[in-house]
Order: C-alpha cells, then sequence, then structure tokens
C-alpha cells in the first residue's frame, strides 16, 4: 500500500497536554483508502476508516468531511489550508459569517415567531412556499439585529434589493416595534463573539456541506445503478424516495454530465406512440426546448393544460424525456 499523503495534527488536552493524530490517504490497485489514527500515549493508538473504494471524487469529499468534523472538535493540522479555512475568514466573508453565527446564536424569539407568522401569511396571500419568501436563517437574523430602517435591513446578510422592493415595509411594521441592544453598523459582532464556539460552528458548517455531497454522491450511485439496471421511472420514485420533480431534475443533471439515459427514456417511452412523440418533437423545434408548458400546449392543445395530477404528471414526465433526448440529438448535431 502506498502512502500518497500524510499530515499530522494537534490539539490541546487535558492539563495542558498535546494530543496528536495523523491523517494518510493511501492507494493500493486503485483502491483508496483515507485513515485517520489518534495517538493515545502508552496505549494502543485508536485508528478509523473513512474511506474505502475506487472512486477519487468520493474519496475526496470523505477526506474534507472528516477533517472538518476533526477541525471542529479542535484538531489543527501541521501543514495549514486543509479546507482554506484562513482564506474564508478574511474580508467581507468573514464578516458575513460572523453576522450569521451571532444571529444564530441569539435571536430573538418573540420577535422570530412574530416573524414567522407573517411568512406564514404572506406565503399563503403570495402562494409560494415559505421558505421562498424568507428562511429561518434570514428570520434569526431579523430578530437579532431588529432593523428600524430601510437601509439596515439591507445590511442582513442574504436579504438583498429583490427582497427589499417586496417586503421592507411590512417586515419593518414588526421590526420596528422592537427594541434592540445594539444598532447598525454591525461592525461590533466581531468583538462580540467567542472565537473558539465561532469556530466550532465553522466547522461544523462546512461538516454539514461535506455531508450533504456526500449524501447526494451516495444517491447518483444508487441511481445509476437502478438505471443500469433497467428499472422503470416508478421503480426509481420508490427506492430513492424523491418527489417527481426532484427525480427528473436528477435524471436531467445526470444527463448532462455525459451518463447515457437513453436506456432509460426508451423503457418509459415504449407505451407513447410514435405519433405522440413525434408531436412533441415538432413542438419542440417549434417553440424551443426552455420551458415545458408552450410546449405541452402545441402539442396537445389548450385542453391539456386543464388536466390534472397523475395524467398531468405522466405528461409532463414523457415532455422532459423527450426533451433529454431532443437536446442530445441537437447538441451532436451541431458538433
Amino acid at each position: 500500500m502506498q502512502v500518497v499523503f500524510l499530515n499530522t495534527f494537534e490539539k490541546s488536552g487535558q492539563d495542558s497536554r498535546t494530543e496528536q493524530a495523523q491523517l494518510s490517504i493511501c492507494e493500493q490497485n486503485g483502491l483508496w483508502s483515507i485513515i485517520w489514527t489518534e495517538s493515545l500515549g502508552e496505549k494502543q493508538d485508536s485508528q478509523s476508516v473513512w474511506f474505502e473504494g475506487s472512486s477519487w471524487e468520493e474519496m475526496m469529499m470523505a477526506f474534507r468531511h472528516g477533517i472538518a468534523v476533526q477541525m471542529g472538535e479542535g484538531f489543527q493540522p501541521i501543514i495549514d489550508g486543509m479546507l482554506e479555512e484562513r482564506r474564508s475568514h478574511e474580508g467581507q466573508g468573514s464578516q458575513y459569517s460572523m453576522i450569521q453565527y451571532y444571529g444564530e446564536m441569539n435571536a430573538e424569539s418573540v420577535l422570530f415567531e412574530a416573524l414567522r407568522e407573517w411568512r406564514r401569511s404572506k406565503a399563503a396571500e403570495m402562494k409560494k412556499s415559505a421558505y421562498l419568501i424568507a428562511s429561518n436563517r434570514m428570520l434569526c437574523l431579523l430578530s437579532t439585529y431588529v432593523p428600524h430602517k430601510p437601509e439596515e435591513l439591507l445590511q442582513i446578510p442574504g436579504w438583498g434589493e429583490t427582497k427589499q422592493a417586496a417586503y421592507a415595509e411590512e417586515v419593518l411594521a414588526i421590526t420596528s416595534s422592537f427594541d434592540r441592544e445594539r444598532g447598525f453598523p454591525l461592525d461590533w459582532v466581531s468583538s462580540a463573539l467567542d472565537p473558539k464556539a465561532y469556530m466550532k460552528w465553522i466547522y461544523k458548517q462546512k461538516e454539514n456541506k461535506f455531508k450533504s455531497q456526500m449524501d447526494r454522491q451516495q444517491e447518483k450511485r444508487k441511481l445509476l445503478s437502478a438505471i443500469a439496471e433497467g428499472k422503470s421511472f416508478e421503480e426509481l420514485l420508490a427506492q430513492s424516495n424523491l418527489p417527481r420533480r426532484d427525480l427528473i431534475e436528477r435524471i436531467e443533471q445526470l444527463e448532462t454530465e455525459g451518463y447515457d439515459m437513453e436506456p432509460l427514456i426508451e423503457k418509459e417511452l415504449e407505451s407513447m406512440p410514435e405519433s405522440e412523440q413525434q408531436l412533441v418533437w415538432d413542438a419542440l423545434l417549434a417553440v424551443g426546448d426552455r420551458y415545458l408548458k408552450p410546449v405541452l400546449r402545441r402539442a396537445y392543445g389548450d385542453e391539456a393544460m386543464q388536466e390534472k395530477g397523475k395524467s398531468l404528471d405522466l405528461m409532463y414526465d414523457r415532455l422532459r424525456l423527450i426533451r433529454l433526448r431532443y437536446r442530445r440529438m441537437n447538441i451532436n448535431h451541431v458538433s
């Protein structure tokens, strides 16, 4: 087994002792492994394997995730810059993350609930998902810093001009009725933080990010395997537990990454008459492939827009599958 990477980590332990660990990446016959070894002094070293497999991409995800976990526990690498943590905590990005951390830790519960009730009502009024109005993190920030003026709202990370134009007046009507201990600008935040707690939070964010990437990669591998086995779209839905729209979007993404989705497309279109497929193809040629609603209307007429439930879902599934084929053939033709 060949060691292709090795780094030592240290952290301050009890009784001022320094704890040490080593992280290594090894390769043998195309198989990668990541090994974390903690030195336990007189006791036998503790060793854990973070990853074993042939995928470089999955190995690197496990590598970053594991480092984030250990650095969140206080270990620091002798060779610095493992997650580019220093670069990410400089300048404006650092200030924004400090504001987010302080906001999550210090949200005012009564104001948060008032804002959440406003969001619920606004979402119902606009027939939009609540998170599109404002995320829970945004409500935390608003209830922590309590803006009273429009220009103060714009200092909240993630608020932006679009939300300002749409919701500023209503939000300020709520927040301005609450007192606050400190005002704007928010340059005081950095001095109000516990540095150790803040850094632990930073690495927790990284850990969650890399864990999400690992989960997504595993889902991708399972999906590709199921498609290779010849499973139908309905079987893929049952296996993945994804909503229909999310699953078809994953399939579209796999197509753009160069994976062959034609076996699945052909299987799903077996029961669709060639004449009907041609109508959809002609509609794509006529109105383009960016939006599906005009394609649906062109191919099936206005009465198709009145369909509900599974019937409409099936029509859109088929349109999106034919669009995949259409885009691929157009690209091949151009090249």
